[in-house]
């Protein structure tokens, strides 16, 4: 598709260049090329007015006609095609009030990164930078177009994408960039609670935004050397985890965590006990754990990694006769103030109550061994189990490093596996109903304990099954 994609890109350029208007990609897709890596977008910009756009194209969305802002539908994609902007008037730290268009170097001056604001023209083969984006891509640095504080003014945003563009890129952010980011860090409360999730996202989720897989010494377009990047893992952990618990690191270093998710900076001054946690304090255990994020995680996985421990703070005491800090019924505050999180953040339910769930159970895992195997099978059957036990393993992994319990819940989903028959419940109300029993909450007792029974192999069969209900009847 990326292929595709690409291709479509181009002729939509040709056509607006062959109808006597200047055209570019631009941004996010021009950085990625030139990084070796396959855009999942193409953005192109445009000296030609909206209205001319639409005359070009059969097919097209005015999704901003008066920012100068079109979708052209074509080849199964759908491309923004912008006019080129000169100046705009930001009231409300977004969005802006009224555009001047202009031409494609006065466009270039107002967008947000040095390395978001080239251009390309895939049909000349030319690069043109404008901002030095360029010198800052090869530098891995990420700069504001001009001065910080007006580009963060503009659109408060910006101070997170800053923050996700230097995780996931694995840059640097400029220091004076950096000092207006965290100057300006509260204003970020301004921006819906929709935009700020998205933005979140992306900065945790390694799926997103094309985040894994920066190619050494890639090409990019025809006649570059393409640029260098990407590191090293660190030991034991993955490229992926190492960007989003940087995005963590981030987020706490440049102010920006306290306003977007202040329960979970609480956790940067709340210590844990040595003996089972000797990364010390909770905010700590957090970015360990992230570095051990997987590829192509479940996008539930990051959020139920930050929130697991979100209670620590409110719920830590100290034993006075021991000195041993505890955290009772963390977990379960924990889920209460995972779902208000979440919920602020306008997450679907349905992921909201995934999330909660892992967080609620997670400290069912250390038990795992001495559960009687009925309850043991309850768990590995539960439709989260697979997030769960992923979340148990990084939270070993950062923390005490011991993998056992992990393994053993591993062999046993295993043999469950084995055992498909375990799986459907042996009755129904309906098989009840037909024995004679009145429909009623008589039944679901009953079948509650046919399934348990079920669960420990004391009736392996329908007809077992059957006869031992007949026996209670």
């Amino acid at each position: 598709m990326s292929g595709s994609l690409r291709s479509t890109a181009t002729e939509i350029v040709r056509r607006l260049q062959d109808a006597g208007f200047a055209a570019f990609w631009v941004g996010g897709c021009v950085r990625d090329v030139l990084l070796g890596r396959d855009p999942g977008d193409y953005d192109i910009v445009t000296a030609a007015l909206p209205e001319q756009i639409e005359a070009l194209f059969p097919r097209t969305l005015a999704v901003g006609r008066k920012f100068g802002v079109m979708v052209v539908l074509d080849g199964g994609g759908q491309f923004q095609v912008a006019t080129f902007r000169a100046e705009a008037d930001y009231q409300d730290g977004r969005h802006p009030e009224r555009v001047a268009f202009g031409d494609a170097q006065a466009d270039a001056r107002r967008r947000d990164f040095t390395v978001n604001g080239l251009y390309y023209d895939p049909v000349g083969l030319q690069l043109h930078d404008w901002v030095g984006g360029e010198v800052d891509l090869r530098a891995k640095v990420i700069r504001t177009i001009g001065l910080p504080a007006e580009r963060f003014a503009e659109d408060h945003l910006r101070l997170l994408r800053a923050v996700r563009f230097a995780a996931q890129l694995e840059f640097e952010i400029e220091s004076e960039t950096f000092a207006a980011l965290q100057a300006n860090a509260a204003k970020i409360k301004a921006i819906s609670a929709e935009r700020i999730r998205d933005e979140l996202i992306k900065l945790f989720d390694s799926g997103v935004d094309g985040s894994a897989g920066l190619r050494p010494g890639a090409r990019g377009f025809t006649g570059d050397a393409g640029l260098e990047t990407g590191a090293p893992a660190r030991e034991g952990g993955t490229p992926n985890g190492r960007r989003a618990a940087r995005g963590l690191e981030l987020l706490r270093e440049s102010g920006l965590l306290e306003p977007i998710l202040p329960e979970v900076a609480a956790t940067v001054h709340c210590e844990q006990s040595p003996d089972y946690h000797p990364e010390g304090s909770v905010f700590n255990h957090l970015r360990l754990m992230l570095e051990y994020l997987p590829a192509a995680a479940d996008p539930a996985l990051p959020w139920a990694v930050l929130l697991h421990d979100v209670a620590k703070p409110v719920t830590a005491s100290r034993d006075p006769q021991t000195g041993g800090i505890h955290f009772y019924e963390h977990e379960k505050i924990g889920a209460e103030m995972a779902e208000k999180i979440l919920e602020r953040l306008r997450f679907p339910r349905k992921q909201l109550e995934t999330i909660v769930t892992a967080v609620r159970c997670h400290m069912q895992f250390k038990d795992v061994r001495q559960m009687r195997k009925s309850t043991l099978r309850r768990l590995l059957l539960r439709p989260t189990f697979p997030l769960e036990l992923e979340l148990h393993r990084m939270d070993c992994l950062g923390s005490h490093g011991r993998l056992d319990l992990y393994e053993f819940l591993v062999e046993q989903a295993r043999e469950l596996d084995r055992r498909p028959e375990i799986r459907p419940p042996l009755l129904t109300g309906d098989d009840l109903i037909a024995l004679g029993m009145k429909p009623g909450r008589s039944i679901g007792r009953l079948l509650a304990e046919i399934r348990e029974k079920q669960l420990q192999e004391e009736l392996t069969t329908p007809a077992e099954a059957r006869a031992w209900a007949k026996q209670q009847l």
